[in-house]
């Protein structure tokens, strides 16, 4: 059986590639864990040290081969793609950094009678054998963040990519194998959803990280084996307050940025911006104006913004929920229209339901929504109404308003004077609720990848 990796945009066959199966999830399992239980097989600190810096420099002589790799399968566009690249190679530079910071801490004896000639302190050490399901979306970045992160923890790792984008993920794999990574230490997995059941709920995985869909990360979670830690990031419906005295030319391109780059396939995408009513129709008019002049097309053409939806599928979702908002009350400022089988026009929604799909569900599209309110807590309780919280913010020029905006609104981080789409390698992120668990960002995951042991000594020196 094997799988066919498709352009998104124009569904030409980019390569084939032999699926693997339950027979296959075995040998990797038994490699790994083998490599785990036998400490003295465990690579010391400067050997990891060693291996990520030439994987960076390795990567950093291949960037145009890993762009135009990542652009190809997963259909963001080419300078975005490039702009993934950079932070894949400094997110590997991060990790190595990090493995000094991997350290435990001295605990205090000799407070009680009981506890003297005592001297106590932890070490951290690898959690285990680490299993990473990843997302279509950042096809290099992420698997960088579910890998590069456990190499560093000293653990050995198993990756299955998203079966649309695994290309980017195996050629990572070879870069870490070409800089000296050790026979078993990162292993990639092609398979499908059974076989994925199989591997990520096995009792010799001590760490489960997932980055997809709710529905599938909250059901495998369910059937972890017991003992066995997990991070999941799923998505949102990211909102935005804008007060009357946000700063437009400053506002507007962040907005759009935030909200069409990858045709809105990113789980911190910019979805509801709720508007105060005085600014409301500027913000709009300005804001489509923008939206109207965006490029959509091939991903590969350097001047492309905005790409292809991953699958057609995801084509027919998004016009079904724009039609059933339009058909509901709500008005098209632009946009609405397919463009092709695999491309839908940049949107943008003035005040659709707030029961509507587009105000409810997560787009994962090329569609914003504009909402107008006169009062803001009434807007953050509407922000706040769904159960899906991850990043949020807040334009507005006073200093009061933006600290009670952060305070009030339900999300792991609230952006001033920023898209909700901000992120940086090294910053904890993550969901709430149910938009996840356990937080990710290079050195939050190393520390998620290792656990603490106490050693206590008994002295009568002490």
């Amino acid at each position: 059986m094997t799988l066919e990796v498709l352009s998104p945009y124009d569904q030409s066959l980019i390569q084939e590639l032999p699926m693997q199966g339950k027979e296959d999830v075995e040998k990797l399992l038994t490699k790994a864990y083998a490599l785990f239980l036998d400490q003295n097989q465990w690579m010391p600190a400067h050997q990891r040290i060693a291996i990520l810096e030439k994987t960076a420099e390795i990567m950093k002589s291949r960037i145009e081969e890993l762009t135009k790799t990542a652009a190809r399968e997963g259909g963001k566009p080419y300078l975005d793609s490039k702009v993934e690249v950079l932070r894949a190679i400094n997110g590997v530079k991060l990790a190595a950094e990090h493995i000094s910071q991997l350290k435990g801490e001295q605990i205090p004896m000799g407070l009680t009678e009981a506890s003297e000639h005592r001297i106590a302190f932890t070490t951290r050490e690898p959690i285990g054998v680490v299993c990473s399901v990843s997302a279509f979306n950042h096809p290099l970045n992420l698997i960088v963040h579910q890998t590069a992160t456990a190499i560093a923890a000293g653990c050995p790792v198993i990756i299955k990519p998203a079966l649309t984008t695994p290309l980017s993920c195996l050629a990572f794999v070879e870069i870490v194998k070409e800089a000296g990574l050790p026979e078993g230490w990162c292993q990639p997995i092609i398979c499908d959803n059974e076989a994925s059941e199989l591997l990520v709920t096995d009792q010799r995985v001590n760490y489960f990280s997932f980055i997809g869909s709710a529905k599938v990360g909250w059901s495998l979670r369910s059937k972890l084996h017991p003992g066995t830690r997990c991070a999941l990031e799923h998505g949102g419906a990211a909102p935005v307050i804008v007060e009357k005295d946000a700063d437009l030319d400053h506002m507007l391109p962040a907005l759009v940025k935030g909200g069409f780059y990858h045709a809105g396939q990113v789980c911190v995408s910019v979805q509801r911006i709720f508007v105060h009513e005085q600014i409301c129709d500027q913000v709009a008019e300005k804001l489509t104006d923008l939206a109207k002049k965006l490029k959509v097309g091939n991903p590969i053409e350097k001047d492309t913004e905005v790409g292809p939806l991953i699958l057609p599928r995801e084509v027919d979702r998004v016009e079904s929920w724009v039609n059933e908002a339009k058909s509901a009350g709500a008005k098209v400022l632009c946009g609405g229209k397919r463009i092709s089988d695999t491309c839908y026009e940049p949107t943008v929604l003035f005040n659709p339901p707030l029961d509507a799909k587009v105000s409810t569900l997560e787009i994962f599209g090329p569609v914003v929504c504009i909402y107008s309110f006169s009062d803001r807590d009434e807007a953050i309780r509407q922000a706040n109404a769904l159960d899906v919280h991850f990043q949020a913010s807040v334009f507005t020029q006073d200093l009061d308003i933006a600290l009670d905006s952060v305070r009030k609104l339900n999300a792991t981080a609230v952006m001033v004077n920023d898209h909700t789409a901000f992120r940086v390698d090294w910053m904890a992120f993550g969901g709430r609720d149910s938009s996840g668990i356990g937080m990710g960002g290079i050195p939050y995951s190393m520390q998620e990848m290792t656990r603490e042991k106490l050693m206590v000594i008994k002295s009568k020196s002490l």
